[in-house]
C-alpha cells in the first residue's frame, strides 16, 4: 500500500555502468551545471522583461519589482532549511524535486493571467530553486575526490558565469522577437534535460544527518531576518520606500539575525550547527563569498545605467563573466600548486579590486571598459572558486547540503547587496556617482582578499 510513497522517497542508484565509470564524479558535476546555468540565466533574464509586464499587466515598476524581489526573499530565507532537510532526507532526491518544481512553476509562470498570481508563482518557484541550489555544490563537492574539489567547484562557477552572461542576449531577442512569457518558458528544456540527466548521473547520498525535529522557529527567524535585510536594501535601492523605513527594515533584520543565531545555539536539532558557523574557514569564507558576488554584481547594475544599453556597452559588459568563467575553469591548471587557498582568495580578490580602482579612473575612456571588465572577471574566477572549497572543506561531508545552503544564501544577499550599492551611490553621487560605486566595489574586493588570507590553507572543524 505504502510502496508509491516509498518510491518517491527512496534515492534511485545510478545504473552500474555509470557508477563504475572511473569519470562517474564529473559525470555528476556536469549533471550539476545545467541547474547552475539555469539560476543564474533566471537571475539576469527576468530583469529584463519587467517594461514589457508593465505594458501588459498596467502595472508600475514599483509593483514589477516584486517578481524578482518575492522571488529573492524566499530564496535566501529556505536556503539552510532546504540544506538542512536534504542532509536528512537525501540530496539526490531533493535535487531532483527542485528541478520539477522549479522548472513546472517557470512554465506556469509564463501563463500567469495577472501580476499577483505572477509574484505567487515566482514564490512557489523560489522554493524550487532553494531546493535545487542549496543541494548544487554539496553533490559537487561529494561526487568528485577531496583533492579535486577545487577544479569541481571552478567548472561550476563557468556554468553560471555562462547562464549569466547569455541572460541579456537571451532574454533581449526573447522578449523582442517574441514575448516576455518565454524568459519563463525557455527554462523548461533545461529543466527536463537536467531531470533526465540527474536521475541517472547522481550518486545517491552516502552520508545523511538524522533530523529529530524540524526546527520551525528558527526558520521564522531566519525569514524574517533575511526578509527584513533585503527589503531594508531593495528600499535604498529604488523600491519606493524612504530611507529612514529602510534603515529600520535592515536594522531589525540584523537584530534578528543575531536572536535567529542566539536561538541555533539553543535548539536541539538547529537548521545549521553552531560549530559549523564558529569555524573561522567558514564564518570568514561567508563574508568573502558575500563580497565576490556583490563585486560579481554591482557592475552589471551599474554599466547600464552609466553607459547606456546599446550593442557595444552590451559586448563589454559581457567580457565580466567572459573572464570569469575563463579563469574559474583554468586557474586551477595555470596557476601554481603551492598556491593554496589563501594565496589564491588574495590574488583573485585583489586582482579584482585593482581592475576596479582603474576603471573609476578610466571610466570616461570606453576602450578600457571591456579590458578592465574582464580583468575583474578572471580575478573573480579565481577567488570565488577557492573560497567556496574553502568552505565547503571546512564543513564535514554529512553536513554539505547545509553548507552549500549558506554559500549560496551568502551569493544571494551578495547579489542584493551589490545591486544597492550602486544604486544608493548613483543617487547620491550625482555626476561622480559611478565613481564612486567603482570605488566602493573595489573596497569590497578589498575585502574579500583580506578574508581569504585569514581562512587559512586547510581549514577544519
Amino acid at each position: 500500500m505504502f510502496e508509491p510513497f516509498q518510491a518517491i522517497r527512496v534515492e534511485r542508484p545510478r545504473p552500474d555502468v555509470i557508477r563504475e565509470h572511473r569519470h562517474a564524479g564529473w559525470f555528476a558535476v556536469a549533471t550539476v551545471c545545467f541547474g547552475a546555468f539555469m539560476g543564474q540565466l533566471d537571475a539576469s533574464i527576468v530583469t529584463l522583461a519587467f517594461p514589457a509586464m508593465q505594458q501588459d499587466f498596467g502595472s508600475p515598476l514599483a509593483a514589477v519589482q516584486w517578481v524578482s524581489l518575492a522571488y529573492l526573499l524566499t530564496l535566501v530565507g529556505l536556503l539552510p532549511a532546504a540544506g538542512r532537510i536534504a542532509d536528512s532526507t537525501g540530496r539526490k532526491q531533493m535535487y531532483l524535486y527542485g528541478f520539477a518544481l522549479f522548472s513546472a512553476a517557470s512554465v506556469a509562470c509564463g501563463f500567469a493571467p495577472n501580476l499577483g498570481v505572477l509574484v505567487g508563482l515566482r514564490v512557489l518557484q523560489a522554493v524550487g530553486a532553494a531546493m535545487l541550489q542549496a543541494n548544487s555544490v554539496a553533490l559537487v563537492v561529494t561526487s568528485v575526490p577531496r583533492e579535486q574539489m577545487r577544479s569541481a567547484l571552478g567548472i561550476q562557477s563557468a556554468a553560471q558565469a555562462i547562464g549569466l552572461a547569455a541572460g541579456p542576449v537571451v532574454g533581449g531577442l526573447l522578449v523582442s522577437a517574441l514575448d516576455w512569457r518565454w524568459v519563463f518558458w525557455i527554462k523548461l528544456p533545461i529543466g527536463l534535460i537536467g531531470l533526465v540527466a540527474g536521475w541517472f548521473l547522481l550518486p545517491r547520498t552516502r552520508e545523511r544527518t538524522p533530523m529529530q525535529r524540524f526546527d520551525i522557529l528558527g526558520l521564522l527567524l531566519l525569514l524574517l531576518a533575511s526578509g527584513g535585510v533585503l527589503l531594508g536594501l531593495s528600499g535604498l535601492g529604488g523600491l519606493g520606500l524612504s530611507p529612514l523605513a529602510s534603515v529600520v527594515l535592515i536594522i531589525g533584520g540584523l537584530g534578528l539575525a543575531v536572536g535567529w543565531l542566539r536561538w541555533e545555539g539553543a535548539s536541539v536539532d538547529p537548521l545549521v550547527r553552531p560549530e559549523i558557523l564558529r569555524a573561522r574557514a567558514v564564518s570568514v569564507g561567508l563574508i568573502g563569498a558575500l563580497c565576490g558576488y556583490l563585486v560579481l554584481f554591482g557592475p552589471l547594475t551599474l554599466i547600464p545605467q552609466t553607459e547606456g544599453s546599446h550593442g557595444r556597452v552590451g559586448l563589454a559588459l559581457t567580457c565580466l563573466p567572459l573572464g570569469f568563467g575563463v579563469a574559474a575553469v583554468l586557474a586551477q591548471r595555470l596557476l601554481p600548486r603551492r598556491l593554496g587557498p589563501r594565496g589564491r582568495a588574495a590574488l583573485g580578490a585583489g586582482l579584482a579590486a585593482v581592475a576596479l580602482a582603474l576603471l573609476a579612473w578610466a571610466l570616461p575612456q570606453p576602450g578600457w571598459l571591456a579590458a578592465l571588465l574582464f580583468v575583474t572577471g578572471l580575478g573573480l574566477g579565481v577567488f570565488i572558486p577557492a573560497n567556496n572549497t574553502t568552505i565547503m572543506a571546512a564543513i564535514p561531508s554529512r553536513l554539505s547540503a547545509t553548507g552549500g545552503g549558506l554559500v549560496n544564501m551568502a551569493r544571494s544577499l551578495g547579489t542584493a547587496l551589490g545591486v544597492a550599492v550602486v544604486t544608493v551611490c548613483l543617487h547620491a553621487g550625482a555626476a561622480s556617482g559611478a565613481v564612486t560605486a567603482l570605488i566602493c566595489l573595489a573596497i569590497f574586493g578589498a575585502i574579500g582578499a583580506v578574508s581569504g588570507t585569514l581562512t587559512g590553507n586547510r581549514p577544519t572543524i
